[in-house]
């Protein structure tokens, strides 16, 4: 196998182009998906009846199926049935003008919001309950008492949780380019598909998502380092 070297290094420095669009769209879906996440678990420990099944439903369906069906979902079948519903209804809608951007932020976010559900979830069940009635005995609100006791403690818990998460964030954001996404993914595609020169291609790829895989994972174990580690304590049932 001979490789072509000098078309891989031309084609990394092009893929090179694509990493903002990589991190941007991973990072806008995390910071996006986190608190919805948050609210999700919260659902389901309280078990608020609708709320709670929905939210089971929802989880159970992506953790189900892959993302590309979902992305397929999301990018294909529902801007086709909001442009039906806008010819029918005279609505001045044009769904097709969208930025296919926005359409992977909706796909990675809910994707990303259910998997950090039962993260979280997790993380709080290994804080002990008698923290929070304790926190509660001593004065402090039901909001206060999570705030200040519960999530610092859990938040501390979930985040090699959350580092695995970004990663895999990350790599699963390299099916962007089916959305059109000029991300790493596509601009190396692309430039192969001249001369066929796919391995090279893939191996610009391969090296371009493990630097960015190690450095957020170095970034987590620096935040985990100086935030500190406590002691896990008993169940929080």
């Amino acid at each position: 196998m001979n490789l072509d070297v000098d078309f891989l290094l031309r084609t990394f420095a092009l893929a090179l182009r694509g990493v903002p669009v990589t991190l941007g769209l991973s990072f806008s879906a995390l910071l996006l998906a986190a608190p919805a996440g948050l609210v999700f678990a919260l659902i389901r420990m309280h078990r608020l009846r609708i709320l709670n099944q929905l939210t089971a439903v929802w989880v159970s369906f992506v953790r189900g199926t892959p993302i590309i069906l979902q992305i397929l979902i999301v990018y294909s079948m529902l801007p086709s049935l909001v442009n039906s519903a806008a010819v029918r209804f005279g609505w001045s809608v044009r769904v097709f003008d969208i930025s296919p951007f926005w359409y992977a932020l909706i796909v990675f976010t809910l994707n990303t919001a259910a998997v950090l559900s039962e993260v979280f979830r997790s993380a709080i069940l290994t804080v002990e309950r008698g923290q929070l009635e304790a926190a509660l005995a001593a004065g402090l609100s039901p909001l206060q008492a999570w705030t200040r006791i519960v999530l610092p403690q859990a938040f501390l818990v979930a985040l090699p949780n959350l580092s695995n998460t970004a990663v895999n964030l990350i790599k699963g954001t390299s099916l962007a380019f089916l959305m059109t996404l000029q991300d790493v993914t596509a601009i190396a595609r692309i430039e192969a598909s001249y001369g066929y020169n796919y391995i090279e291609a893939y191996i610009d790829i391969f090296i371009i998502y493990i630097a960015m895989g190690v450095a957020v994972q170095y970034f987590f174990s620096f935040v985990e380092r100086r935030l500190g580690s406590f002691r896990q304590p008993p169940s929080f049932r």
